[in-house]
């Protein structure tokens, strides 16, 4: 179906225009908003004027604009859903400006002070009767159409309706899809909102379990070095009274060596005197200390594997397989901060270990 151009708005727009007009209402003064129009970070607008008296309300030191001192910017929370706006040094008129909404605004006043029944309206014309109007709807064909085409010509067997009725009922269902987009864009920025709130959560409950994870571990270290330690001082025990014998033993037998090699020396200046008398004289002594020395010869040893250190064993099989196998517990969903670990039962298997030290196969 072809038709002139030069079409005007015909009546039933007021509810449509009320509808448009209500999303047009600024939160903070309930007016019409006022050129400029902000938008915040939230997608909600504002009047300047209106964002910059709740700025200023929020941030009563900040420095008004043209202020010869250097701001460092402010924040304020959105009138509609309360997100948090930060603003730079330039406060509100750091905002970007809405300019759709702007426009919507300059047509909605245009189109608001257009008289209701203009003298001078144009219709659309149809093209295929001269001087019929386009005054109906064709619902099959969903195109507007004149009566004599529903009479006579292509749409004589389709269903229609009045073109004020349609136009009317689709300029309401297109304002409900605008409101509804709105109301949609309004939940959205609500989810994204809650959606960071959950990030920075998670970030937060990561950092904290974390340094909980760590602090278990090093509470594992400090057991193990500990232990390491006692082990360590039960072995420099022994050690240290074993070299004490056998160094008193060295020293007890080569005091004993000693002796014997004076008396071997004694013995040969002996044998080189030439005068029997002085000879028998001199021998009686040294035959003496020789018998002495012979008696107190018996040597004092150590018993077979004296040395050994060999019985200071542990066995950290078990412990370690208990390590390799410390893992977060699973069904434990409490709450945050309140989660278990099993490396806890871990390190209380690693404490609980009987103590190895040795001291039952100590020589």
């Amino acid at each position: 179906m072809n038709f002139a151009l030069g079409f005007k708005p015909l009546l039933g727009e007021t509810n449509t225009m009320d509808n448009l007009e209500k999303q047009l209402i600024c939160p903070i003064c309930l007016e019409m908003f006022t050129k400029p129009v902000v938008i915040l970070p939230c997608q909600h607008n504002l009047c300047r004027k209106c964002a910059n008296d709740v700025f200023q309300a929020s941030n009563p030191l900040w420095q008004s604009r043209g202020s010869t001192s250097v701001s460092t910017g402010g924040r304020f929370r959105c009138p509609s859903c309360r997100h948090e706006v930060v603003l730079d040094r330039h406060g509100v008129y750091g905002l970007q400006r809405n300019l759709l909404v702007e426009n919507i605004i300059d047509i909605y006043k245009q189109e608001s002070t257009r008289p209701i029944h203009p003298k001078s309206e144009q219709q659309l014309m149809c093209e295929e009767h001269d001087e019929e109007k386009i005054n109906i709807y064709c619902l099959t064909c969903e195109t507007p159409t004149c009566s004599m085409c529903k009479v006579f010509g292509a749409h004589k067997d389709c269903e229609v309706a009045p073109l004020q009725n349609v136009y009317k009922r689709q300029k309401t269902e297109l304002s409900d899809g605008i409101a509804m987009l709105v109301a949609g864009n309004d939940r959205i920025q609500a989810l994204i909102s809650q959606l960071e709130d959950i990030c920075r959560t998670i970030e937060e409950n990561g950092r904290r379990q974390k340094q909980h994870l760590c602090d278990k571990f090093e509470a594992l270290y400090a057991i193990l070095e500990e232990r390491k330690k006692e082990l360590v001082q039960s072995i420099s025990q022994e050690q240290d009274q074993k070299l004490g014998h056998v160094r008193s033993l060295i020293r007890h037998h080569g005091d004993h060596l000693e002796g014997a090699v004076k008396l071997v020396e004694t013995a040969i200046q002996s044998m080189e005197e030439p005068q029997m008398a002085v000879f028998l004289q001199s021998t009686k002594e040294v035959f003496k200390k020789i018998t002495d020395t012979a008696k107190a010869s018996s040597i004092e040893r150590t018993e077979p594997g004296y040395e050994s250190m060999s019985h200071f064993i542990i066995n950290t099989d078990d412990v370690a397989d208990t390590l390799r196998t410390i893992d977060f517990l699973t069904g434990c969903q409490g709450e945050e901060g309140d989660e278990g670990y099993a490396l806890e039962e871990g390190a209380e298997d690693l404490a609980s270990q009987p103590s190895v030290d040795g001291d039952s196969g100590r020589h």
